[in-house]
């Protein structure tokens, strides 16, 4: 190899190594994403926990309610009902269970995914937030021993649209639905909720173990941060004085 040859190959390799230094430090300086899936999956559960505290206490604010969440065994909250567009299919949102305790106490969230609303949904409307008010330990029990299940005539529960319904006849149906936008239900006196499923792993993320509904039910963890909504909600059952 003569002397030109051999300037050339020093060039070409210097060259090499420059671009290589040049590419690792911009790999360097990109950041990166470290933020685990459980992570995000807690912050987004700590965000719909947040925007339920909302919602009840517009329900505090609603003539008679006060009377049904005192005898009421539990209560499903979707901060954000989602409508579908047509021929989409179902939309839904997350939903957050609590029950009532023996002691009278409420438990700590249970997250779930919802599916559609089988009527209602006039036109205009794109969603808001949706109440179900679980009146009986049946309509409580529909959420603890199935999956993939639906709040309905079929699934032997009766809802009862909150605006239809008269006043003392709360007791008349298992279920108690709501919503803070006019004409998510429709012109109808009942609704039905599909496809509720329990979010095992926006669950397991909240509490930062694995847990069954029924554990969080029982009190086997909590997590301190639920406690702004389960305050809101026994203020929500007082009596007005």
């Amino acid at each position: 190899m003569n002397t030109k040859q051999k300037r050339r190959m020093n060039t070409i390799f210097y060259a090499l190594l420059a671009h290589a230094v040049v590419v690792h430090g911009a790999a360097a300086q990109t950041p990166v994403d470290t933020t685990s899936s459980s992570a995000k999956q807690e912050a987004i559960a700590s965000e719909h926990v947040r925007d339920a505290v909302a919602v009840v206490r517009k329900l505090d604010d609603v003539e008679r309610m006060q009377g049904v969440l005192t005898s009421a065994k539990g209560i499903f909250i979707v901060p954000n009902y989602r409508r579908a567009a047509v021929g989409v299919g179902a939309a839904g949102g997350t939903g957050i269970l609590l029950v009532r305790r023996a002691n009278g106490g409420w438990s700590d969230p249970v997250f779930y995914n919802t599916g559609g609303l089988s009527v209602g949904l006039q036109a205009g409307v794109e969603g808001g937030s949706l109440v179900l008010v679980l009146n009986n330990d049946k309509a409580v029990n529909a959420f603890l021993k199935k999956n993939n299940f639906s709040v309905n005539a079929k699934a032997g529960l009766t809802v009862v649209r909150w605006n239809k319904m008269v006043q003392g006849t709360a007791g008349a149906g298992d279920v108690v639905a709501w919503s803070d936008t006019q004409g998510l239900f429709g012109d109808v006196a009942t609704v039905q909720v599909n496809d509720i499923r329990f979010n095992q792993n926006v669950t397991n993320a909240y509490y930062e173990r694995t847990l069954s509904a029924t554990d969080v039910i029982k009190g086997t963890t909590n997590n301190p941060q639920a406690a702004p909504l389960v305050d809101a909600l026994v203020a929500a059952a007082e009596p007005a004085k």
